[in-house]
């Protein structure tokens, strides 16, 4: 189904400026209700001017040469929205503005951007991440379609109030909370911040913006529930492979991407002559280097004969993380655990009940988590308030 536009040319005097009875002269296009005014370098005496009919009084010379040069820009308009119109291609009045001004081809679009990320995060991001730029994208021209009438947009007619009202239209999305929507935000700004670096745009329209996040307290088991689960034994294999797998990674911090990609290689000899695990994190390529505890090498130990991981040179059978989670769900049932057992609710056991509640220094946690900034670590940080509080009831019960 073709698109129906509604255009429009308006002449008209920007009184505002009028200077000894002259008003310069201005062009209008509206598109779609849409508007974008050219200066047609002129000015014109007020009091010479028809309103009505947007066009210069009389018959005299001065006022057909107006008149005629007035009907030349209307027609050259019109080409400009036909020739956009048989090419179909965008239709704004930005973009008629540009062709008759001449500089048309040098102009980039929300959808030019989007295009240029979306090839070149192939060989760059992971599959999920590229999966949720794909659902920012939709959203975007969701907005656009809703709320401008429009398939595209110019990068040069982003601005702070178009982040506003995007935002806005996120909040309005069914089941979308804060943080989801400050995602959507955050990826827009990475697309628009890399066309600014490009010089496809002047300025970046997000300079005043700050996204405002809802910080949740991370969950994560305590060492009776990790407990519960460790000595729960399945005699369904693939439950029992997915206790295993989730406990590994509680003695380990490794996130599902991270152990999933674990082989032979990536056991080495650390520092102290133990078995350490050296890797690179999935999602950042950050290096680590784990020291594998007791309970971790046990799990590893029971997988090395395993089919699965011979065929695949892994130290674990893969399995889907969309499966993994599914199943965990059946371990909290059986194992009476009333929380929404997820696969990264063990890295955040690691941190908390594993290491941090032992007394392991949070410079050493962030390390072992592969995080890049110790703050990202410091979200952890409540769990020592919760150890002060457990040792001084322990130490009030002993005086």
């Amino acid at each position: 189904m073709q698109t129906i536009h509604t255009f429009s040319v308006l002449f008209w005097l920007k009184l505002a400026n009028k200077k000894d009875n002259k008003a310069p002269l201005y062009a209008r296009i509206t598109v779609n209700g849409r508007r974008a005014e050219i200066s047609l370098k002129r000015k014109v005496t007020v009091s010479d001017w028809d309103t009505s009919k947007s066009r210069i009084k009389g018959f005299g010379i001065k006022a057909k040469q107006v008149n005629n040069y007035l009907d030349g820009v209307c027609s050259r308009l019109f080409d400009c929205y036909q020739k956009l119109k048989d090419g179909n291609k965008l239709i704004s009045p930005q973009l008629i503005k540009a062709h008759f001004l001449g500089n048309g081809e040098n102009r980039y679009t929300i959808s030019d951007i989007i295009e240029y990320h979306k090839k070149h995060m192939k060989d760059t991001l992971r599959w999920g991440t590229q999966k949720n730029y794909f659902t920012t994208h939709k959203y975007i021209f969701l907005f656009l379609k809703q709320k401008h009438r429009t398939t595209d947009i110019f990068l040069s007619e982003l601005n702070y109030k178009f982040i506003i009202d995007f935002e806005r239209f996120l909040r309005h999305q069914k089941d979308m909370g804060n943080n989801t929507v400050m995602k959507h935000i955050e990826r827009l700004r990475k697309l628009i911040n890399l066309a600014h670096k490009m010089e496809w745009l002047d300025k970046d329209p997000f300079i005043k913006f700050k996204a405002k996040y809802i910080r949740k307290e991370r969950a994560y088991l305590t060492s009776g529930e990790l407990q519960t689960i460790e000595q729960k034994q399945f005699t369904i294999e693939r439950l029992q492979l997915i206790k295993d797998l989730f406990v590994f990674s509680c003695y380990t911090g490794l996130s599902y991407g991270d152990v999933m990609n674990l082989t032979k290689d990536s056991i080495c000899i650390g520092i102290d002559g133990k078995q350490w695990i050296s890797s690179y994190r999935q999602k950042t390529s950050i290096p680590v280097r784990i020291p594998l505890l007791p309970k971790a090498l046990d799990i590893i130990n029971s997988y090395k004969d395993h089919p699965s991981s011979i065929n695949k040179e892994t130290l674990f059978p893969t399995i889907s993380n969309q499966k993994l989670n599914s199943y965990l769900k059946e371990i909290a049932d059986v194992c009476h655990i009333n929380k929404n057992l997820t696969f990264h609710i063990a890295r955040h056991t690691f941190a908390t009940t594993v290491t941090l509640s032992n007394g392991v220094p949070i410079e050493t946690v962030s390390k072992l988590l592969g995080h890049s900034k110790i703050t990202t670590t410091q979200i952890y940080a409540k769990v020592i308030e919760r150890k002060v509080s457990e040792d001084m009831q322990r130490l009030e019960g002993c005086l």
